[in-house]
Formats: structure tokens, sequence, C-alpha cells
């Protein structure tokens, strides 16, 4: 119950008050010299170490590394979930301090309200700005036609696989119509035929609504198939290895001669942060 109680508390929180991009256009995300240290006991944990980062809008960001290399900890900054130890984070020109509705999040777990309706959960964020319910139902029918839901408005998630569970958060999130999109492995647990066709459906929703994405990934070729730049991080303390662009036309074909070139080059990179992941580890359980 607390967990759900704290899932609501953010999503209010969230909406509260508050196609290929030129290289021209102008930074809606900017993150300049963020460090986030976590202090566990004694200890203190460096998980990201000068990160400096620009993020057009209407771009598609992938953020690429191994576990431990501060994916998701940069996506929370930027979220406003975990501010960072130094630096500072923008979006809009306006310094993010906290959740608001210009940022929207989508988390691999779905995180949708049980009691509530395949339609109840996508209108929640409507009915906390206090939109007219009119406007409410529009938004809603139009968004569950958009994402293939409208057999499913009365169903409840505990009905749901896991593939629209994921349709449904996705949904409630652009109800919001929030200018960003934060996805935090949001298709890491799906199978590999149901992550595609999510895969796809999220690239024609962008394409459609010219969203900003941020979107974390440990899958290279899903970094691929997707990103207009895919930012690859190192391994703790968690910097930019390589900013990498990806100029293949959309639908990129993962059986092309470029799309593999690429993918060996990025596993290359992500492999060697494995690698000091995989030898941290082991010298952990050696020291216990």
């Amino acid at each position: 119950m607390a967990t759900l109680l704290k899932m609501t508390q953010d999503y209010a929180a969230m909406t509260a008050a508050t196609t290929a991009v030129s290289p021209a256009a102008p930074s809606q995300i900017q993150v300049r010299g963020v460090e986030k240290i976590f202090t566990v006991g004694a200890q203190k944990i460096v998980a990201l170490q000068g990160i400096d980062l620009d993020i057009r809008k209407g771009e598609f960001v992938c953020l690429l590394g191994p576990s431990g290399c501060g994916k998701s900890t940069l996506l929370n900054a930027v979220a406003g979930f975990q501010p960072p130890t130094r630096g500072t984070v923008t979006a809009d020109g306006k310094a993010v301090t906290g959740p608001g509705p210009d940022r929207g999040m989508v988390f691999q777990e779905y995180a949708l309200f049980p009691w509530m309706t395949v339609a109840e959960n996508v209108a929640f964020g409507l009915q906390i700005k206090k939109m007219g319910k009119a406007d409410i139902a529009a938004r809603v029918e139009a968004l569950l036609e958009k994402l293939h839901l409208q057999d499913f408005r009365n169903r409840y998630p505990k009905d749901l696989s896991g593939g629209m569970r994921q349709r449904v958060a996705i949904a409630r999130v652009l109800a919001l119509d929030s200018p960003i999109l934060l996805m935090d492995e949001p298709f890491g647990a799906l199978d590999a035929l149901t992550r595609r066709t999510l895969q796809d459906e999220l690239l024609r929703i962008w394409e459609e609504v010219g969203k900003t994405i941020l979107f974390v990934t440990h899958s290279i070729e899903e970094s691929i198939y997707l990103a207009d730049r895919i930012i690859v991080m190192t391994y703790r303390p968690g910097t930019i290895k390589q900013d990498v662009r990806v100029d293949m036309p959309r639908p990129r074909d993962g059986a092309s001669a470029e799309f593999n070139r690429l993918k060996r080059d990025l596993s290359q990179m992500v492999m060697e942060e494995q690698q000091r992941f995989s030898a941290d580890e082991i010298r952990s359980v050696t020291a216990d």
C-alpha cells in the first residue's frame, strides 16, 4: 500500500501546475556538470560524474550501458525524482527541481493503478489537472484508439498482458501532453515479438506527435532501432563514453550491413564497461 501511495504522490506531482531533428534545433534538455553521489553507510558511491548533455527538441535519444553505469540515475535527475549532488538540469530553459507536467515518465514496471480500469488509468492525470469531463472523455477515447486499446477500456490491469499494460502506461503519459517523455527500460520485461511491436508503435507515435524522448535501455539492438543518438555510458562512475549519431533512415533493417557495423562498434564499447562491472563484482565478493 505504501508503494501504491508513493505512485499516486509521484504521479500527482508530475501532473501539478507547471522525425529527424535538425542539428540547429534548440536544446530542450540541458545537463551541465552533473554529479550524483549516494551514501551507503560509511561508503560513498559516485554514480554520475561530469555529465554534460544537450538534447534537442523532438530528438529521440537512448542512454545505453551496463548495470551500474548510472543510466536510470541520470534519467531520474532529468525527471526531478533524484536531484544531482552537483551540477544542473534544465528543461525548456527552466531548472529542474522536482517532477513536473512537462516531463512524463514511463517505467519498466508499468506503474498502473490496479483498482482502476484502463480508461480510468488513462484519465487519472487529466482529472488531477481538473480538465472538464467532456474533454477528458474525448482525449481518452483518442488515445485508446491510437494505442489500439478500445476493446480493453473496462478491463483492469490484472486482466492484461505485459505488452497491453505498457500500452496503457504510455497512453496515460501521452494524455498529459508533456513535451518530454522519459522512458526507463519500458520494454525490458517483454518478449521479443511484443517488444518489437511496441517499439514500432512508439516510433509511430513519436513521429506523429513530435515529443522529445530520453530512453534508457540495456539493448544495443533496441538503441540502434529507435534512436537519433545513442549515449554510451561508462561503468561507475557513470560518464559519457561516446555520443553516437545514428544516421540510418527509418524503418531500420536489423539485418543490414550498416546496422550490424554499428552494432559491432557499440558492442565493443559496452562490453569494455561490462567487463569493468564484472571485475568490480568479483572484487566485492572476494572482499566479503
